[in-house]
């Protein structure tokens, strides 16, 4: 069965789609356009019912939350392709702790950048300048224990390549092309140097590549 995802066109669908290239899980898209405000389309509600990106149907296993659904293939075909949760119980403590940090610590400035940045003009409001500059602030903040850490190991729950850095690819792609901060990223030694290495995956190049 063929998983289908909806709305590849932006960041938390594109994190479901290289975690399925990863497990090489076969999958369909189907578009959503949110500034046409068809995440509100009754026919979307019933799958999503807050109206937010993504939702994956499965057969007729529906599941919505981009996190929970590359845990839940993680974990479902955790013998095919890349090993993404670690090989020890500990590993996997350490996986989850920095999902965790992702989206709580990092996720919330850099999320509140790309409404502002990139799609405020587009919903026909104003820029936040206050707000950006806030929330630039803290993320910096954030950056820099994501520094200290990867002073210490090539991935942040070791040296091992696992969802918790995976889900770091879409929005930080926003950082460091169309809102043009990755001098953000590239101020910061190990910071940088791990932005090189997830982001050369061939996974997030065929993201990239196909939306």
């Amino acid at each position: 069965m063929v998983v289908k995802v909806y709305g590849p066109a932006y960041a938390s669908p594109k994190r479901v789609i290289v975690c399925l290239i990863e497990k090489q899980i076969e999958f369909e898209t189907a578009p959503v356009d949110l500034i046409k405000g068809e995440h509100r389309n009754p026919e979307y509600l019933k799958l999503q019912p807050f109206g937010a990106l993504p939702v994956i149907q499965d057969g007729d296993f529906t599941l919505y939350e981009s996190r929970a659904i590359i845990r839940y293939y993680a974990e479902k075909y955790r013998s095919r392709g890349t090993e993404l949760l670690g090989k020890t119980i500990e590993e996997r403590g350490l996986v989850e702790q920095w999902l965790e940090v992702e989206a709580h610590n990092y996720h919330p400035p850099i999320y509140e950048m790309t409404v502002q940045l990139l799609f405020a003009s587009k919903l026909g409001l104003s820029v936040d300048e206050k707000l950006v500059k806030k929330s630039e602030e803290m993320l910096g903040k954030v950056l820099d224990v994501y520094e200290e850490r990867l002073s210490k190991s090539n991935y942040l729950a070791g040296d091992f390549f696992s969802l918790a850095d995976l889900s770091h690819l879409p929005f930080t792609q926003y950082l460091v092309g169309p809102m043009e901060k990755e001098y953000m990223i590239r101020d910061r030694k190990h910071v940088s140097a791990w932005w090189d290495d997830i982001s050369n995956r061939p996974s997030w190049k065929k993201v990239l590549e196909l939306y």
